[in-house]
């Protein structure tokens, strides 16, 4: 889906008025259908799950965007920040790896994975601009995950 921002905007400015505003002029029954949309994502028994994976923007200096962000930001479980200054550079992927991440990867690791992937964050939480360029050269080295997570405890 690309935008929930987008689409919350176009709610925006169909909905009957609800007589609330919040801020940038937003009247908050326009979330609810963008919400309902984004929370149809499940897993289904026996098999089967509807994964939905949707944009938003942020950073646009608009404060009707930031609201957006900020109701749909704890609702997904994973988010990915795309960095223009790394894009600029022509490093790809343009990925902020310090702002991004999975919520609960405690239930996707073993102990020992998940240690070192707590200190491959730690490790790249110090480095700042510098963390996705280092992340991605490593990664070009290695053959798998696996390999890649033991470089970066051999660096301690």
């Amino acid at each position: 889906m690309d935008s929930l921002t987008r689409l919350a905007r176009a709610y925006n400015l169909v909905v009957p008025p609800s007589g609330r505003t919040l801020s940038g002029g937003f009247d908050p029954v326009a979330l609810y259908p963008p919400k309902h949309f984004f929370g149809a994502a499940r897993n289904f028994e026996d098999g089967g799950s509807l994964t939905i994976i949707a944009t938003a923007l942020v950073d646009t200096g608009s404060r009707m965007d930031d609201l957006i962000y900020e109701e749909f930001k704890g609702t997904g479980n994973m988010e990915l920040h795309l960095d223009r200054k790394l894009a600029e550079r022509r490093i790809y992927p343009a990925i902020n790896i310090v702002r991004s991440g999975t919520r609960h990867e405690e239930e996707l690791y073993d102990k020992t994975t998940l240690e070192q992937v707590f200190m491959l964050r730690r490790l790249v939480d110090t480095l700042g601009d510098e963390a996705t360029e280092l992340v991605v050269n490593r990664l070009k080295k290695t053959s798998a995950n696996k390999e890649f997570l033991a470089t970066i405890k051999e660096n301690k």
